[in-house]
């Protein structure tokens, strides 16, 4: 009580002198409109990663929404369950706080792996203790995958979890030996750099999985 009286005398006084009383300062909204949740790839230091942080600026670049982003905290080494258990939090944080938020979950090798867990386990599985409650779905605009290895085992996230599948991309190079169909081990090294970020990002891929997105906002 005693601020705001001081604060409202020297307004006062302000005024009695004719100085110039600066506006109030604006306070950036805490709730985007849209939020990107996005899981880096394996050994990328901490962040959204190459592909997150293009992706980010491409669809940023096709919206006038807002776009705010949460780079999910995990380790990125070998650790899929603990990235799940933050990312499927801050997805539930944002549903509890920010209800006209719209969000949109990502991940690129490690990282899609991640991102799948959190699509397909509709219940504690393996160490994974913190699922998506049911109806969560309606929340999430769409969803983006890069070089996701689990395709190559599982098949696309459409035919795993036909809950997601019209609102996921799941984008992998034609030579990416870690989600492309080619079985044969012995020719996997070769395909190796096109495993790599900047053949995503050079490719297109990163714009096109924002053209998805941003069609879905």
């Amino acid at each position: 009580m005693r601020k705001a009286m001081s604060v409202s005398a020297a307004a006062a006084v302000a005024f009695a002198s004719g100085a110039v009383i600066p506006a109030p300062v604006a306070v950036a909204d805490p709730c985007p409109q849209v939020e990107v949740v996005f899981a880096r790839g394996r050994i990328e230091p901490p962040g959204t990663g190459a592909i997150g942080s293009a992706f980010i600026d491409a669809l940023r670049a096709r919206t006038t929404k807002s776009v705010g982003f949460y780079p999910v905290n995990y380790p990125a080494d070998t650790e899929v369950i603990e990235g799940a258990t933050d990312m499927s939090r801050h997805i539930q944080y944002i549903a509890a706080n920010c209800p006209d938020t719209r969000l949109v979950l990502g991940g690129y090798s490690l990282g899609a792996a991640v991102t799948d867990v959190v699509l397909a386990a509709p219940s504690p599985i393996l160490g994974y203790k913190n699922p998506l409650p049911i109806g969560m779905t309606d929340r999430v605009a769409a969803v983006t995958l890069f070089g996701n290895g689990t395709r190559k085992v599982f098949g696309p996230v459409s035919a795993v979890s036909p809950l997601w599948g019209a609102k996921t991309i799941d984008l992998c190079t034609p030579e990416d030996p870690i989600c492309n169909d080619n079985m044969d081990p012995n020719t996997w090294l070769g395909g190796w750099p096109s495993h790599m970020a900047d053949a995503y990002i050079g490719g297109g891929l990163v714009d096109q999985a924002a053209d998805f997105v941003a069609a879905r906002l």
